[in-house]
């Protein structure tokens, strides 16, 4: 797989995501078990306002040129409890199109080595519109902050957008690495020197993706309980109507 070819497989997974005070990208990563739930990550400082104060947002969906605008009323947000740069934005899946597989995520509590080359992806604020691709290697990982050094660029406006690796030419889809968080410049007294971007590691959406899988099991447990107390109660019902009739007799006259 070349990167061209990776950058056009992850295109129609990712979005724009907008507020009243900026904007940043954001990725489909899962779906709930009925496909009826689409959960999009995204860097946490993106949506932290929208979440906190309550504002709405947009999501666009440039590859389909299509976009909705959520209020709190039709949306979720989660916010990574850790403090890490991650969340993740549900919305109804029918609202944007997206492919219905998702892509693969790397395994949990994995960090790729140094030296791997990566790529991500994002709507830079000098090209607002425009889903550009960037690459280079990763430095260093942090592993006290679940983060990785990378030998490259982050613009305003890519910031929660997919770090991703290309995988061998059998592999359908690129795999899921991290998320775009910040960049973080050389600053010297007099100028600024090139730095190196950090991108959170996958771990945050791995949890968000169990967190997803709790709520189907916790809905299809309500759904079976519900059916049983339903089945129990026909089951009365028809046992009820099953039973003889106490028919008084008349008391013989005198």
């Amino acid at each position: 797989m070349e990167w061209h070819e990776a950058y056009e497989k992850v295109f129609p997974y990712c979005v724009r995501i907008d507020s009243e005070t900026g904007f940043g990208t954001g990725f489909l990563f899962a779906y709930n078990k009925n496909k009826k739930i689409a959960a999009i990550a995204t860097a946490a400082h993106v949506v932290n306002d929208v979440n906190w104060w309550l504002k709405p947002l947009r999501i666009i969906h440039y590859q389909s040129n299509s976009s909705i605008l959520l209020v709190p009323e039709n949306r979720a947000i989660w916010i990574d409890q850790q403090n890490r740069d991650a969340a993740t934005v549900i919305v109804n899946a029918e609202l944007l199109p997206f492919p219905e597989a998702t892509l693969p995520l790397l395994v949990p509590k994995h960090h790729l080595k140094i030296g791997v080359e990566v790529a991500w992806a994002g709507f830079p604020a000098i090209a607002p519109n425009n889903f550009c691709f960037f690459s280079g290697p990763i430095s260093f990982f942090l592993e006290s902050e679940s983060t990785y050094l990378i030998d490259g660029v982050a613009i305003n406006g890519v910031s929660g957008g997919p770090v991703f690796r290309k995988l061998t030419k059998d592999q359908a889809l690129p795999e899921l690495v991290g998320i775009v968080s910040a960049y973080r410049a050389n600053r010297r007294a007099t100028d600024t020197l090139p730095g190196l971007l950090v991108a959170q590691d996958i771990t945050p959406v791995h949890e968000h993706l169990q967190q997803m899988n709790n709520l189907d099991e916790a809905q299809e447990k309500a759904e079976k309980q519900k059916q049983e107390q339903e089945q129990e109660q026909e089951q009365k019902q028809k046992q009820q109507e099953a039973k003889p009739e106490n028919i008084e007799r008349p008391k013989d006259k005198i």
